[in-house]
């Protein structure tokens, strides 16, 4: 008997886990949004200047990681706020399909152009290294919710 009340005490506390784990995955209230191109495309081009002024590579757009940020970029729509939520699970993915051996991302939001959220990443510590770090790809995800405001997830590889 107390062997069963111990069993189902650790598959309610499994269950508990599971559950409130944030690398479950990224459904919570997933809509696919449009992608606003002229944003990542300029934003891509700002980033990759900024690299080569110093004397870095260009970075590379790669459609595995396009994919993965624009999940991303879905999933903090749908939660209202941005977030690193399921990096793991991105970065795996990113991994497995690419055999990339690191892989960063840059998020962000409420900023109205793609030099604005470039500044904001440059003016962060955090965010400016993994802008300057030595990776060979990337893609850049942006997407407006209902209310017009604008999410970016960018995903950089070597």
């Amino acid at each position: 008997m107390k062997m069963r009340i111990h069993l189902m005490v650790l598959a309610v506390f499994t269950c508990a886990l599971v559950s409130c784990s944030k690398e479950s995955g990224e459904t919570l209230n997933s809509v696919e949004r449009q992608n606003v191109r002229e944003v990542e495309k300029e934003l891509l081009s700002l980033v990759n200047d900024h690299r080569v002024s110093l004397g870095k590579n260009a970075l590379q757009f790669n459609a595995t990681a396009y994919d993965q940020a624009n999940v991303h970029t879905d999933y903090m729509i749908g939660k209202g706020a941005i977030n690193h939520d399921n990096f793991t699970i991105r970065a795996s993915a990113i991994s497995k399909e690419v055999d990339a051996q690191f892989v960063a991302e840059n998020v962000a939001k409420d900023y109205s152009t793609a030099s604005g959220a470039f500044v904001g990443w440059l003016s962060s510590a955090n965010h400016k290294h993994t802008m300057e770090d030595d990776f060979t790809h990337t893609a850049i995800s942006v997407k407006k919710d209902e209310n017009g405001t604008a999410y970016f997830t960018q995903i950089f590889y070597r």
